[in-house]
């Protein structure tokens, strides 16, 4: 990861056309401001079908469509998702971080795979995600008296330094705001006329 973070971004998908188009939603952020300053929505044809475990088979060329597209490249990507901490340790953080060559991060909300323990009632706390002996991510308390999220490596970021970025970019809601902008953008909701709205 870069030793000076300027710019994270949040990359959600979502579907149209009864899932025959993939839309993808990629916001940056200005770090550690966390101000919206470029947002690309890309539209593509679905060309892999739904097969669970392999999402992000799905998912990435839209992705890397929106990628291509911004103004502003990130320094690093937060994605609505898992990176190694997936069944076969290659989620969607990791397949967008190793085609674009970004370092990633995966941010999820509920667990694909693995066991642990409840974080402790603390913001900012974590305990490891294991499976079969090996540590693949971090169960975060990312705000007091919700569910914890799922933090993994996507590419090129250790745990440590994902669990970090991962609370610097969350203020106060459960997921970073990365993850909410892309949620809006992916969902359809419009963001500020400011911010410079680029669809296709």
């Amino acid at each position: 990861m870069p030793r000076r973070i300027r710019h994270v971004a949040g990359a959600d998908v979502g579907f149209e056309r009864g899932g025959g188009v993939t839309r993808a939603a990629v916001a940056v952020l200005a770090f550690p401001e966390l101000k919206l300053v470029d947002h690309v929505i890309a539209r593509v044809p679905t060309r892999f079908p739904y097969v669970p475990g392999l999402l992000s088979f799905r998912e990435t060329p839209a992705l890397l469509a929106a990628l291509a597209r911004l103004r502003i490249p990130p320094d690093v990507i937060l994605c609505d998702g898992h990176g190694l901490a997936h069944p076969r340790r290659f989620g969607i953080a990791s397949h967008l971080g190793v085609y674009s060559g970004i370092p990633t991060v995966g941010v999820a909300k509920s667990r694909l795979t693995g066991e642990h323990g409840s974080p402790p009632q603390r913001r900012g706390a974590w305990v490891p995600l294991r499976d079969r002996g090996e540590t693949i991510g971090a169960v975060l308390r990312s705000k007091l008296r919700t569910s914890p999220i799922y933090v993994s490596i996507g590419h090129r970021v250790s745990l440590t330094a994902a669990v970090r970025l991962v609370m610097a970019c969350t203020t106060r809601f459960r997921l970073p705001e990365t993850t909410r902008w892309a949620h809006r953008l992916a969902s359809g909701d419009a963001p500020p006329v400011a911010a410079g709205k680029r669809d296709s």
